[in-house]
């Protein structure tokens, strides 16, 4: 497992090529259930020398959080990409913030053998495939499942100041309701096993989407094994943006 960057300004950057060549802007829009100026001037503020990645996001954050939404948006998922822009307060603290998730980042893809790690703006993203943490048709957590979501737990405990979305989804193959309810008992299968491991309840949200938020291609069998996951988004609260803006963190 690698921990992946998600460069926001790479993303702007490629927009704003594509933006200048067409007229028309490109308008934003299943599990195998089992089997602007603005943007412009942010983007150009982040490419100088020497500036460091977080520095970049926060940037960034405080010019263009229209276009970043859009595109996180278009990369992660509707409700992922509102989590992560609708926490995300941009500019020196946001890059204070930023800083810190870095290192909790890094020590997660240390230690997570079952997931991908990514650092997408302020945020970490954490997919877990559901072949990985479920038997098939279940929302048990196998035995490696739950020792990824211990070190997870870990780092929550470590880092404390963040609230934590934990989404389900599966592929489109079967019922729409059948989906659903197994998205949501897997997502709360992960939230209540976190939460056995002293992770606080307020913390925690657990959600499922079954097949309304896809990824990859459901019509082939690799997109649909993309789109039956598990995933944690980790976002400051209002106390961890309060510290970093006053320089207490």
């Amino acid at each position: 497992m690698k921990l992946l960057n998600l460069s926001l300004s790479s993303f702007l950057a490629a927009t704003l090529l594509f933006s200048s060549c067409q007229s028309t802007a490109p308008v934003a829009g299943s599990g195998d259930y089992e089997t602007t100026t603005q943007a412009k001037t942010a983007e150009q503020e982040a490419d100088k020398p020497g500036m460091k990645k977080t520095t970049k996001g926060g940037i960034i954050g405080a010019g263009g959080g229209a276009v970043i939404g859009g595109l996180i948006g278009n990369r992660l998922g509707n409700t992922a990409a509102g989590a992560i822009v609708g926490a995300a307060v941009g500019g020196a603290t946001g890059a204070v913030i930023g800083r810190r998730m870095d290192k909790q980042a890094e020590e997660l893809e240390k230690t997570m053998e079952g997931a991908k790690v990514e650092r997408v703006g302020e945020a970490i993203r954490v997919n877990f495939d559901s072949g990985i943490l479920f038997q098939v048709n279940s929302a048990e957590l196998s035995p490696n499942a739950k020792r990824d979501i211990d070190k997870l737990a870990k780092t929550l405990k470590d880092y404390n100041g963040t609230n934590v979305i934990i989404e389900g989804h599966t592929d489109n193959t079967g019922s729409y309701d059948l989906n659903q309810r197994l998205s949501e008992r897997r997502a709360e299968a992960v939230a209540s096993y976190a939460r056995s491991l002293g992770v606080e309840n307020g913390r925690l949200q657990a959600k499922g989407y079954s097949f309304d938020q896809p990824i990859a291609d459901n019509t082939t069998v690799e997109g649909r094994q993309q789109n039956r996951r598990v995933e944690i988004i980790i976002v400051a609260n209002e106390e961890l943006k309060q510290a970093a803006e006053t320089g207490a963190l």
